[in-house]
């Protein structure tokens, strides 16, 4: 009885509507009668139902039917649907045409109402929909008297639709444009008014009482976005923005969806272009193994894989629950694609032999490691360990299982290492290309800085600081960084890979380094506070193995553009790969026995440009800008 109930309630509102169609085109085709032969001296009477008027009927309910009108609703109609009910009278109008010729080869049918029927019918069809959604729309604005009002910064595109999303909820109030542009200024959108321009909202604020402030310009660059962050400040009230169109092409938010200003808005970060064609002509059908893949590089790394055509995706971790965290989210997004989790240890012969038997991956990206800077220094045994030791132990095991491309992840801080992490990372580089000088492996390694809100960075710290009141704990006031996005450096990372060089190290578009003070100051005014009188900032001192600035680029390596423009491929530097695997091969042994003496020594044997930094004078390396950006402005 529940389904019959539930089919009845569908139904019927359905059949009304149909009804309604059928009483306008029979009003129409018989108006248009009356009002043509109306104008004839002796008007003959028009009946108001002929076997004429039943075949008018069953030819253009049969289009309205096919052209698919009923599966439109009246509440969201739109400028679309108007489009398809006129393309509905034009082929209904045809049908007509065709069912009246073979009845009476069109007796008494007067031309004008042929004209005028598309037309009229249209009219008939659209404003009782449209009217319906501007009662609809109307109602539930005077009904809603909690509806928060909101001043909309941006009369364009996305402001229109914004507006129309709002409306729907029911949970805003739209009290206002503001918009640069002068043409706009004084004349409504959807009958709401363009007050001003955005530099004046701490003036009109006030006067149209609102209480939240939306800024609809998703296409602003992040210069113009702080300057509107900044004006949105003065006015003490909270404000918010629409998502960005790569944001919702690739599901990190939702139509309509506000969401707070991130700090990633702000950076300066231009949006990556990448070349789909081909990072899915390499990555397409394919079966990956990601290493780490429950980290925040490895993850979104599995996400981006899937995302771009791989077949299955093998994820190996040795945090269970990071591993079921992301195993879980794959078989959700991604059902289409077959996800091998493996628990275990990279750096386990066995685990590494058994995770390539099970999936028999084409292609290998190697993102665990170790990262915290100030650990390291402390936990040499474990950072070469994982870092060095688990890196050769998987390429080794690739290149016996014949993968086509074996893919490291590694950092800015291996360039001019005077850290432990940046010794291994640079050594895990030496070990890969040794291994490639006698492997039919393609060996491909990608060097980055820090990446915004992955584990362990600034930014989930001074997020939780900020929330906890303070204070916000900052090395050293002139410390600077470069940083990117989980999802630009995976894509980056994956663009790499598909480009094909047999051995290569390839560095990846940082932009411009960022002031960790000044990161500091402008994530504590997007949570609605002020530096220093609602949330101090504390500088604590260079940790050990920290310095001031970040270098991209060593003096002995060559770079070259590549395809892309925000991927510079470096001329690797001469090893003797005889020594690097020897090498290994020591601090493998001094591993076994946790000999720390002979594991700094021999890392410092094997890393020769590794120039460990003293605590109590921190050296500032000079911050080179990316050769292909000053090649561009040239």
């Amino acid at each position: 009885m529940k389904n019959w109930s539930e089919r009845a309630a569908a139904l019927v509102p359905r059949a009304g509507i149909v009804l309604h169609d059928l009483a306008m085109v029979w009003l129409c085709w018989v108006a248009l009668h009356q009002f043509r032969l109306s104008m004839q001296p002796i008007p003959p009477e028009v009946p108001l139902w002929s076997t004429s008027t039943l075949l008018v009927l069953l030819a253009q309910g049969l289009v309205l039917w096919r052209v698919g009108l009923y599966r439109g609703v009246w509440r969201f109609a739109s400028v679309p649907d108007l489009l398809n009910i006129l393309k509905a009278s034009l082929f209904g109008l045809v049908a007509i045409l065709l069912s009246l010729f073979l009845y009476n080869r069109l007796d008494q049918v007067p031309r004008t109402v042929l004209i005028l029927y598309p037309v009229v019918l249209t009219a008939l069809l659209g404003m009782p929909r449209l009217l319906y959604r501007s009662w609809k729309d109307y109602s539930l604005a005077q009904t809603d008297h909690t509806a928060v009002r909101v001043l909309i910064l941006g009369a364009g595109q996305a402001g229109e639709a914004l507006l129309r999303d709002l409306r729907r909820t029911g949970a805003y109030q739209a009290v206002g444009f503001l918009d640069d542009a002068p043409k706009l200024h004084g004349s409504y959108l959807q009958g709401v008014p363009v007050l001003g321009r955005v530099e004046d909202v701490a003036k009109i604020a006030p006067e149209t009482a609102a209480r939240l402030l939306i800024i609809a310009m998703p296409s602003l660059d992040a210069v113009a976005m702080r300057k509107v962050v900044s004006l949105c400040e003065e006015t003490g009230l909270p404000f918010r923005t629409v998502p960005r169109i790569d944001d919702l092409l690739e599901g990190r938010s939702l139509p309509g969806e506000l969401k707070e200003v991130a700090i990633e808005d702000l950076l300066g970060r231009q949006p990556v272009v990448p070349d789909w064609k081909s990072i899915r002509s390499w990555l397409g059908g394919r079966s990956v193994l990601v290493t780490g893949g429950g980290g925040s590089i490895g993850a979104e790394l599995c996400r981006q894989c899937a995302r771009n055509g791989a077949r299955q995706v093998t994820v190996l971790d040795m945090d269970e629950l990071a591993l079921t965290t992301i195993e879980s989210m794959m078989r959700r997004d991604f059902p289409q694609v077959e996800c091998v989790p493996v628990l275990g240890d990279c750096g386990d012969p066995a685990v590494i032999r058994h995770a390539l038997s099970t999936s028999a991956p084409e292609a290998v990206f190697h993102a665990a490691a170790y990262k915290q800077v100030p650990v390291l220094e402390g936990q040499l045994r474990e950072a070469v360990r994982n870092n060095v030791l688990a890196t050769e132990t998987v390429a080794r095991e690739a290149v016996a299982a014949g993968v086509a491309s074996f893919v490291l992840i590694s950092t800015d801080k291996a360039v001019d290492p005077v850290n432990v992490l940046g010794a291994t990372k640079r050594l895990a580089e030496m070990v890969c290309q040794a291994l490639a000088e006698s492997a039919t492996t393609r060996f491909v390694t990608v060097r980055f800085g820090n990446v915004l809100d992955s584990a362990g960075s600034v930014v989930p710290l001074f997020r939780e600081q900020i929330r906890a009141g303070g204070p916000v704990t900052v090395t050293h006031p002139e410390v600077t960084r470069y940083f990117m996005t989980i999802p630009e450096a995976c894509l980056l990372i994956l663009q790499a890979a598909a480009l094909g060089s047999r051995h290569a190290i390839y560095t990846l578009d940082m932009g411009e380094p960022v002031s960790i003070r000044l990161l500091a100051e402008q994530m504590i005014r997007l949570a609605g506070k002020h530096p220093e009188r609602d949330v101090a900032i504390v500088y604590t001192g260079l940790r050990p193995g920290e310095k001031l600035h970040e270098t991209l680029f060593h003096a002995e390596e060559r770079y070259r553009p590549t395809s892309h423009p925000k991927i510079l491929q470096a001329e690797a530097r001469a090893i003797l790969a005889e020594r690097v695997l020897s090498a290994a091969a020591h601090l493998r042994d001094a591993s076994q026995r946790y000999d720390l003496d002979a594991l700094a020594q021999s890392l410092r044997e094997s890393v020769p440009e590794f120039n460990p930094l003293e605590p109590a004078e921190p050296q500032a390396a000079t911050v080179v800008a990316f050769p292909a950006r000053l090649a561009r402005k040239t």
